[in-house]
């Protein structure tokens, strides 16, 4: 109860103290994705990632995985489109 109050108090971000994902898009051609699990699939025209709470598919041209970190993944390429799949509560 007390660390929900400190949270608040402090306005952190969700992502910052929960494994809930973030998605930044950058236009067409860049996607950061915060708060991953691991990488289900990998090809040129699809990438599959796994969150904490579900799975994020990226399909386009030239699909890239240029930056990765414990936390985060930087995905660039033509992306075409972004695909949520919730987990199954």
């Amino acid at each position: 109860m007390k660390k929900r109050r400190l949270e608040k108090m402090l306005e952190l971000p969700q992502e910052v103290y929960t494994n809930v994902p973030k998605i930044t898009i950058t236009g067409f051609n860049e996607i950061i994705l915060e708060n991953y699990k691991g990488i289900l699939e990998y090809e040129e025209l699809f990438a599959s990632i796994s969150t904490y709470i579900g799975i994020v598919n990226i399909s386009g041209y030239n699909i890239n995985l240029e930056k990765m970190t414990n936390d985060d993944i930087k995905i660039t390429g033509k992306i075409e489109s972004i695909e949520l799949e919730r987990m199954q509560d």
